[in-house]
């Protein structure tokens, strides 16, 4: 009896878990019970989190990896807000950016904090102990007695080596401010505008710089993070008698703005647009260069915007000014809003679709929010869904097994690519310019494809392609451009980066991929950009449709270059050619006039061994009417004969394609002028009375 309990007992042990089964062993399970289910309650308590707080958490999705990025990140989203906001209104934008160094004592006056001396130095993280001070001025002293030895003895002195302390050093802090001649914002929206994650004015299906409703929100919640200091905003837009100011910052965890201070002030300058300025712990010196080539970057892709940028700093010798000025008034179109393809939706896409539509019947639904679905194409499309479904049908009644038959159809069936015009390229003209205007190449070529499709997203390509020019290193410098924003990180795996160095055969366009100085420059604008990775920073190489389209503006670059550089080279040929004659004419015209001289010196033969005109010459050489000069003259004159004759024949049997044209960019205007445009397929002419 006594044993069967125990058997029992024992196999009640055994399915129990192991810690429940030890304290029962034990004669604590009573005790133990109660704990247990609290503990595991707690840890079973649903939770969740805002937008603010995930990305807070995960500000390296949003490219805030580290201070020095997060600097660099600021920016950028600062000046795209700005260039957008300029560009929605047709407004040339005119844009201020200016980065200022604050000091930590300068910081903490701005929070209220007192500074305050170190009490124990062991205490800190560069700390240096007595024995590591006296190795690291040991190490200094046979330093500088080796240089002196070589000094003595004539040898190259090195200069000596910079020390570093151990230590994480001071944080650094910066404010960033951003102003720009744009739409300005609502007064009332601020708030929420800049307060409140994933809010924002980009989202449909259109071409934009921003998708997410991020940029400055995260710029707020770095600021949030590390300074703790709020986010200051001036807006007004057009027409508006007062300017809005506001201070706020966000509240984390319920993802809303907490608002210090909005009120309205007098807007005496009449000015339009919006100014954010935001504190931020950041890191000038590793990521300054990245800074400035995103800077210039932007003036490349950008030519019809001016930009002022400022880097500000207690020490006199870090400051910096830098102005990238506006050569052209042409701006790109503002990007439209389209609608979705067929075969680029999906069945969470359809229902939401279903549910915003203000059309009553499925005819009209397919036909209305769809690109590239007429009536007809639509009464086809209804009756292959089956007997199911209707013209007339309301398409708020779809059931869930119906509206997955639409989405099959829709992946299975054929419509025409949608066109490009929701697109707003750069264009060719402002990419040339601004390729030229920024680095001053010896010849530029560029290409713009016609738009194409991938999964029902139309994207265009925009190449171009330059040789030589100022600061360009030799071989290979790819500049990226995604929706005209500049791509500086990732470079490698994007495929622009692969499709230049690795499917393009520069040799066979005569151009030298290690010794010239080339500049590539791929622009690919789209309603939707494939990004690889949570950062935005690189387009993959898996996609066939844009790899195949880079790969051929790019060749189509090449092209033209080809024959710029191959008339270049007969050109240098000729030049050759005509200096190397040049060179013995000297010598040609004195031996001939020294046979000549001896001709004349003979005496005359019993019967004449020449023509009247041989013994003309001969009797102006004798005269000296004739000289060395005489004949240099002639042989100088020959020469370029030639030389003209054989650039005509080279001319006629080459033919000419088209008409000669050459692209002229003219600064833009200073001030207000009464000017006529005269525009033409090949030529823009203004006219100032």
């Amino acid at each position: 009896m006594d044993s069967s309990g125990d058997e029992a007992a024992g196999a009640e042990i055994k399915r129990k878990p192991p810690a429940v089964a030890k304290a029962k062993a034990a004669g604590k399970g009573k005790a133990a019970g109660p704990k247990a289910s609290a503990s595991t309650k707690e840890s079973s308590l649903l939770k969740q989190k805002s937008p603010a707080e995930f990305f807070a958490e995960n500000k390296n999705i949003a490219g805030f990896d580290n201070p020095g990025k997060s600097l660099y990140t600021t920016m950028r989203e600062l000046v795209e807000n700005a260039l957008d906001s300029a560009e929605s209104i047709s407004e040339l934008p005119d844009i201020e950016i200016t980065i200022e160094e604050i000091t930590k004592s300068k910081f903490n006056t701005m929070i209220g904090l007192v500074d305050r001396e170190r009490v124990d130095e062991a205490l800190y993280d560069d700390f240096e102990s007595e024995k590591a001070r006296e190795k690291r001025l040991a190490k200094e002293a046979r330093f500088q007695e080796t240089q002196a030895k070589n000094a003595a003895l004539g040898k190259k002195v090195k200069e000596a080596p910079a020390v570093r302390v151990k230590g994480r050093g001071e944080a650094a802090f910066f404010k960033v401010t951003c102003k720009d001649n744009g739409r300005g914002m609502p007064h009332d929206d601020i708030p929420n505008m800049l307060g409140r994650v994933l809010s924002g004015t980009k989202y449909g299906l259109r071409q934009t710089r921003g998708k997410f409703g991020l940029g400055a929100k995260m710029a707020l919640i770095w600021s949030k993070m590390s300074t703790g200091l709020p986010i200051e905003i001036k807006s007004s837009m057009k027409g508006q008698n007062y300017v809005s100011f506001c201070r706020l910052d966000i509240d984390i965890h319920k993802n809303v703005p907490h608002v210090h201070l909005h009120e309205k002030r007098e807007n005496k300058t009449h000015w339009h647009g919006a100014e954010i300025q935001v504190i931020i712990e950041g890191n000038w010196t590793t990521h300054r260069s990245k800074i400035l080539h995103y800077m210039r970057q932007m003036a490349v892709i950008t030519p019809y915007a001016q930009f002022l940028f400022r880097f500000l700093s207690d020490a006199a010798d870090k400051n910096l000014t830098i102005k990238f000025a506006r050569r052209t008034d042409v701006m790109p179109p503002v990007p439209l809003q389209t609608k979705h393809h067929p075969s680029a939706v999906d069945l969470l896409l359809i229902k939401r679709l279903i549910t915003e539509t203000t059309k009553q019947n499925l005819l009209q639904f397919l036909q209305h929010e769809f690109v590239n679905i007429s009536k007809s194409h639509a009464e086809r499309l209804i009756g292959e869904m089956g007997p199911d479904f209707s013209l007339k049908m309301a398409v708020k009644s779809l059931t869930s097994q119906q509206l997955v038959r639409i989405h099959q159809l829709f992946r299975q069936a054929k419509f025409d690519d949608p066109n490009g015009n929701c697109l707003s390229p750069a264009g060719e003209y402002n990419l040339r310019l601004g390729i030229i205007k920024e680095l001053h190449p010896d010849m530029v070529a560029t290409h713009a494809s016609s738009p194409q499709v991938f999964e029902g997203h139309p994207f265009i390509v925009e190449a171009g392609i330059s040789i030589g020019g100022k600061d360009v290193k030799h071989g290979l410098n790819i500049f990226r451009f995604a929706n005209r924003i500049p791509l500086l990180f990732e470079q490698g795996a994007d495929v622009i980066t692969r499709t230049a160095v690795k499917r393009i055969n520069w040799s066979s366009y005569k151009i030298n991929q290690q010794q010239d100085k080339i500049g590539v420059f791929v622009s690919i604008v789209s309603t939707k950009i494939p990004f690889k990775g949570t950062g935005k920073e690189y387009i993959g190489d898996d996609i066939t449709e844009i790899s195949s389209a880079v790969k051929s503006a790019l060749k189509q670059c090449c092209l033209q270059l080809k024959s710029k550089i191959v008339k270049k080279l007969q050109a240098q040929e000729r030049q050759d050619r005509k200096r190397n004659l040049n060179r013995y004419i000297p010598d040609v015209a004195r031996a001939i006039m020294e046979t000549l001289v001896e001709i004349a010196d003979e005496s005359p033969p019993k019967r004449p061994r020449y023509d009247k005109e041989d013994e003309e010459l001969l009797e102006k050489i004798n005269s000296q009417e004739v000289t060395e000069i005489t004949f240099k003259d002639c042989l100088t004159q020959h020469v370029e004969q030639v030389d003209y004759e054989m650039a005509l024949d080279y001319t006629m049997q080459s033919g000419v394609s088209e008409e000669p044209r050459e692209a002229i960019f003219l600064n833009s205007l200073e001030g207000s002028y009464k000017f006529v445009d005269f525009k033409s397929p090949v030529f823009m002419f203004r006219f100032i009375p």
